[in-house]
């Protein structure tokens, strides 16, 4: 569910002062984004609020959710947005947002 090593790396190459601030912003911005999301599944929009996503998301190591925003992705731009299976990455991304934060003091430690 999340890719701990390129959580690690990512601590490793900014440093945790940084680190902490990008995990800030990066919860404030797909929240709200997820939030739009669940609120007004706009089909003309879903390709481009999954793009963001999906970037996100794989930048911080929510590997699962990266994965299935990229799908629903592919299926909006080739017109099918409904396909996009909107309640699955809406519960996918709340259990690795639970599992990113319950387990990152553990997995970071040393």
């Amino acid at each position: 569910m999340i890719d701990w090593a390129q959580v690690a790396a990512l601590r490793d190459e900014i440093g945790p002062d940084a680190f902490d601030e990008v995990i800030e912003i990066f919860l404030e911005e797909v929240d709200t984004e997820i939030a739009t999301l669940r609120d007004d599944p706009d089909p003309s929009k879903v390709e481009a609020r999954l793009h963001f996503l999906k970037g996100s998301a794989l930048n911080l190591g929510f590997a699962d959710f990266s994965e299935l925003c990229a799908r629903g992705e592919r299926l909006a731009a080739s017109g099918q947005p409904e396909q996009a299976e909107i309640t699955q990455i809406l519960s996918v991304y709340d259990a690795s947002r639970h599992t990113f934060l319950a387990g990152l003091d553990a997995r970071l430690a040393g």
